[in-house]
């Protein structure tokens, strides 16, 4: 049985196509203006990987931001279940997630089971997600996927204190004017954003093993500056890009419904 997960987001769009439960392909790309346009664009790279069209597959389920515009699911899922899922496919210890997406961050609470027992998010401001990020990478004039790296480099210690984009790029403007360095400014503003995260994580108790999933899980700086905020080592989701795992959790989902089906003939 073939099956597929599609997560739109609000600035990327990912797929995964299963079958019989092993991953056969997956991709991510740059969320265009339409949802429809973005889910369509990209199961088509993942299609293409396989040299399958879309008729071979049996069931989809879409999840994230513009899960409700995909044109060709079969069922949507939210994003808290669908990265939950994924991450507990993937490292089954996992009983906390959090997932820092372009405009919003969520931390999802597991039991032993892997169910979802507690959830939490903040859409209302983008001091904890990947579009702070973002804008400060275009202030600095570095390009956003070596902001990880450089973060590491960091010699001296700052300090962003403030929280609303706005006010901290006017800070980070007036770091450079200063003459401070580059990579302290980067190891800085991940350090900001991890602050804020883990703030909203330890209201919901936290739990370990802990992972990160979404893009910001990709860049070094952060990772490492949340493994400190929460006094606790991030778990790793070793040999899997951990953007898809929205993807990957929904193509679980189409794989349950799926069976369900079958077995109800």
């Amino acid at each position: 049985m073939i099956v597929a997960g599609c997560d739109i987001g609000s600035l990327t769009a990912k797929a995964v196509i299963m079958e019989n439960g092993q991953v056969l392909s997956d991709a991510v790309m740059r969320a265009t203006v339409r949802p429809a346009d973005s889910a369509n664009a990209v199961m088509q790279i993942a299609l293409d990987k396989t040299g399958m069209t879309m008729d071979r597959v049996d069931y989809v389920v879409g999840t994230g931001y513009g899960r409700e515009q995909i044109p060709f699911v079969d069922n949507v899922e939210s994003e808290i279940s669908c990265h939950a899922k994924g991450a507990w496919r993937v490292l089954p210890s996992v009983r906390m997630v959090i997932d820092i997406g372009g405009q919003d961050a969520k931390a999802t609470r597991m039991d032993d089971s892997g169910a979802v027992a507690r959830y939490i998010y903040n859409d209302k401001c983008a001091s904890g997600t990947g579009r702070f990020l973002e804008v400060m990478a275009d202030a600095l004039e570095v390009p956003l996927d070596d902001m990880g790296h450089l973060g590491t480099t960091s010699k001296e210690k700052l300090t962003i204190s403030n929280q609303c984009v706005i006010f901290a790029e006017t800070e980070v403007v007036s770091l450079v004017n200063e003459g401070k360095d580059t990579a302290d400014i980067v190891n800085a503003l991940h350090h900001a954003l991890a602050k804020r995260v883990a703030s909203l994580a330890r209201s919901i108790e936290v739990k370990q093993d802990v992972v990160m999933t979404g893009g910001v899980a990709k860049n070094s700086g952060v990772f490492k500056a949340l493994s400190e905020a929460l006094n606790l080592e991030l778990k790793a989701l070793d040999g899997v890009d951990p953007q898809i795992m929205g993807a990957l959790g929904a193509a679980l989902y189409a794989e349950e419904k799926a069976a369900a089906l079958t077995k109800a003939v």
